[in-house]
C-alpha cells in the first residue's frame, strides 16, 4: 500500500522519484499502483493497449534492489507509458496498421532507451490512429481510445492514448511524438502538459513505421516529446532525452539555453488568436487572452500584432505539402513528390526559421491556440469529409493543422499548458511557442502560468 502522503494518481514523476530515493515508497508498490489504476479505469478509456506488466514487475524488483544498494537515477523505479509507435524490444509496434498487427521490432530508439537508462519502468504502450494520421485515436487492431473527461469525445491524436493515460491518473509521464500536433492536441484535449521539442533536439531514430528501416531517421519535422502532469516533469523529461546520438555524439554536447527570464513580468509576449487558415472558437481564444492578461498583470509587455510575423497562410501551404509527404513514408499507396519540390520546401523552411529568429529578437514567446476547438465528439467518417462546428458553423476538419503548423514547419519548440475550460467543462490548453532550441523558455512559462491560473 502507498503511504497517505503519496497519491499515485496525482503525484508527479519528480515527486515519485524523490519518494523512492528517500525510501518512502518502493518501486514495486508504484508499479502495482500503476497496474491497479490501469485495470480499474482503462476499460472504457482504452488508452494502454499494449501491456507489459510482468516485465514491469521484474524491473521494479531490480529498481528496488538498486535503490537499496544506494544507486540513484532521475527516474529510478518510476512507472511510465510510451506511445505505441515507438519501438520497444519484446512488444508489438503496429502504428495502428492492421497488416502489421504482429510486427515486433529488433531495435529500440533513443527516447525509449534514455528513459529506461534514467530508471523509468515502462508498464505499457498507448493507442494511436492508423499511420499516426488523425486527431482521434482509433484503429482496427486496438479499437478506439476515449477522452477521460467525456467518453463520447476524442482524446486527440496521434498521441491520444498517451494523453488519456496521464489525464486518467494511470501514469505520471508519457513519451509521445508530434508532427501535426500529435503531442499538443491530445494534451489540449485531455487537460495535461505536453511539449513538442525543437526539431532534432531529441533524437528519434527508429520512430518509423514497421516497413521502414529499423534504425532509420524519423520523418522530417517529426519529434519525440513528453506528456506529463506538470511543466516541471516536462523539463525533467527533456533533460533526459534531449541531446546528440550516435555519430553526432562524437563531436556535439548538449547545453540547452536557460529560460529567457525567471519572472512572468519580464517576458515580451506576442498574442495570436486568429489564424488565416483555420477557424478558432471564441472560447478557445478567450483562454489564450486570459493567459496573456495574467502575464500582463505580472508586468509582461503584450502585443497582438507585429510586422515581423511571417505569412502564416504561405507557411501553412508549404507545411501541408511537407507534412503529407512525410506521413506517406511507409504507406504502400503513397504518392511521391518531385525531388526538386522537396528541396524547395527545405529552402522555404530555412527562410521561415530566419524570419522567426528576427521576430524573437523583439519577443520572447508567442501565446496562441493549440487547436480551434476543445475535444470534439468521436467521428468515424472519412478524414477528408469531416467537419467541425466552431462558433456556430461548420468548418473544414483538416484545416486545423493551422495552429500546430505554426511551430512545426520552422521546427520551433512549443509547450501546451492546460489553463482553462470550455463552458461544457472540457479542458482548453494554451500553446506557448519559443525560439529555436530555447525549449526551456516555453516550458518555464507554462509552469509559471500554471502556478497563477490553476
Amino acid at each position: 500500500m502507498l503511504t497517505k502522503a503519496i497519491d499515485y494518481e496525482t503525484a508527479t514523476a519528480g515527486q515519485l522519484a524523490h519518494a523512492l530515493a528517500n525510501g518512502d515508497v518502493s518501486s514495486a508498490e508504484l508499479v502495482e499502483a500503476a497496474i491497479g489504476v490501469i485495470e480499474a479505469k482503462d476499460g472504457p478509456i482504452n488508452a494502454v493497449v499494449v501491456r507489459d506488466f510482468d516485465r514491469a514487475r521484474e524491473a521494479a524488483r531490480a529498481a528496488d534492489a538498486a535503490l537499496a544498494a544506494g544507486e540513484r537515477r532521475p527516474l529510478l523505479g518510476v512507472p511510465m507509458t510510451v506511445k505505441e509507435s515507438h519501438r520497444i524490444l519484446g512488444l508489438k509496434q503496429t502504428w495502428g496498421i492492421e497488416q502489421f498487427k504482429d510486427y515486433e521490432p529488433n531495435f529500440e530508439g533513443p527516447p525509449v532507451t534514455r528513459f529506461k537508462d534514467a530508471g523509468a519502468i515502462v508498464v505499457g504502450k498507448t493507442n494511436v490512429p492508423p499511420h499516426l494520421s488523425d486527431w482521434q485515436s482509433a484503429n482496427p487492431i486496438y479499437g478506439r481510445t476515449n477522452n477521460p473527461h467525456d467518453l463520447t469525445r476524442s482524446p486527440g491524436g496521434s498521441s491520444g492514448g498517451s494523453a488519456a493515460a496521464v489525464a486518467a491518473g494511470m501514469v505520471p509521464l508519457e513519451c509521445g511524438t508530434d508532427i501535426g500536433g500529435s503531442v499538443r492536441v491530445p494534451a489540449h484535449f485531455c487537460g495535461v502538459f505536453g511539449h513538442k521539442p525543437t526539431v532534432k533536439l531529441v533524437p528519434a531514430q527508429g520512430h518509423t513505421s514497421p516497413p521502414l528501416s529499423e534504425a532509420g531517421p524519423p520523418a522530417d519535422m517529426s519529434v519525440a516529446g513528453p506528456l506529463a502532469r506538470t511543466a516541471a516533469d516536462l523539463e525533467l523529461a527533456m533533460s533526459l532525452i534531449a541531446g546528440p546520438y550516435g555519430d553526432d555524439a562524437k563531436a556535439y554536447v548538449l547545453e540547452m539555453p536557460a529560460p529567457r527570464h525567471e519572472q512572468l513580468g519580464d517576458y515580451r509576449v506576442l498574442v495570436l488568436t486568429e489564424n488565416p487558415v483555420c477557424e478558432t472558437d471564441d472560447q478557445v481564444a478567450a483562454v489564450v487572452e486570459a493567459a496573456a492578461a495574467e502575464m500582463g498583470k505580472a508586468g509582461a509587455s503584450l502585443a497582438h500584432a507585429t510586422k515581423l510575423l511571417p505569412d502564416l497562410a504561405k507557411a501553412h501551404a508549404q507545411y501541408g505539402v511537407m507534412l503529407q509527404t512525410s506521413l506517406a513514408r511507409g504507406n504502400p499507396n503513397h504518392k511521391p513528390i518531385d525531388a526538386f519540390q522537396w528541396m524547395d520546401l527545405l529552402y522555404a523552411q530555412h527562410g521561415l526559421r530566419k524570419q522567426w529568429a528576427a521576430l524573437f529578437d523583439e519577443f520572447d514567446i508567442v501565446l496562441c491556440p493549440t487547436f480551434g476547438t476543445w475535444a470534439f465528439k468521436h467521428d468515424p467518417s472519412p478524414f477528408e469529409t469531416r467537419k467541425l462546428e466552431i462558433n456556430g458553423h461548420e468548418t473544414v476538419y483538416g484545416n486545423q493543422t493551422g495552429w500546430p503548423g505554426v511551430a512545426t514547419f520552422p521546427g520551433l519548440p512549443s509547450t501546451i499548458a492546460p489553463l482553462g475550460q470550455a463552458k461544457n467543462g472540457m479542458p482548453i490548453g494554451v500553446q506557448i511557442i519559443a525560439p529555436f532550441l530555447e525549449d526551456l523558455t516555453s516550458i518555464a512559462v507554462a509552469g509559471l502560468l500554471a502556478e497563477r491560473m490553476l
